[in-house]
């Protein structure tokens, strides 16, 4: 099984616990070894078959948000604990700018989250921003400014926690999303919109509304 990068930062004091803890109890022990693994199953980062089209999920989880902000369309991915936390681009790009802003650790499910600590992926005509929760305070991106990314490469991942957000192209709108708030998606995997509204105006065709 493929593990996140830091992962085993998290698991290590645990692995290195174990063995005194057996000393001291074989059931404090098993205890230690417990928590490590869970740690490194929980920082998992198994393959996924990537759509040849279309604007893909970033994250692993349930669609909590979705909304107009600044003219955009935002959609934002709340991440169980049982979800897979490794995050992953949404379309092809430029990194242009990873900027950290500091802020609170509210519950990632609840509307205070907007204003938590968060780091965001700017590609220009389009942005990921990778929020923490209440227990998630560590974020690791993995692109810096001018890496070439491709649909569904691995971009970062937030140790445990949280919500993922992605800012859609201008292009998009709410009527263009085949997903809708409350649905599970799969990073890399789920298409949230077969447009990835970065089409020329060359090619550009009139866009049908849906009903």
């Amino acid at each position: 099984m493929r593990i996140a990068s830091h992962a085993w930062r998290y698991a290590a004091p645990a692995l290195v616990l174990a063995p005194v803890a057996g000393l001291l109890s074989p059931i404090a022990g098993v205890a230690a070894l417990a928590l490590a693994g869970l740690v490194l199953v929980f920082h998992r980062d198994p393959e996924r078959q990537v759509p040849s089209s279309g604007i893909v999920a970033p994250a692993d989880g349930r669609v909590s948000v979705v909304r107009r902000e600044d003219g955009r369309l935002r959609v934002g991915i709340y991440m169980g604990v049982t979800d897979v936390h490794v995050n992953r681009a949404p379309l092809a790009g430029t990194v242009r700018e990873v900027s950290h802003s500091p802020g609170a650790n509210r519950p990632a499910f609840s509307k205070d989250s907007d204003r938590n600590e968060n780091v965001e992926i700017d590609c220009g005509e389009f942005a990921v921003v990778q929020i923490a929760g209440a227990f998630a305070r560590r974020i690791h991106p993995s692109v810096e400014p001018g890496d070439e990314i491709a649909r569904g490469d691995r971009i970062g991942h937030i140790s445990f926690g949280s919500r993922v957000d992605i800012v859609f192209p201008k292009r998009i709108e709410r009527a263009d999303l085949d997903v809708r708030k409350g649905e599970r998606v799969v990073a890399g995997e789920t298409v949230l919109t077969e447009s990835d509204g970065i089409i020329s105006e060359q090619r550009a065709q009139p866009r049908v509304v849906r009903e």
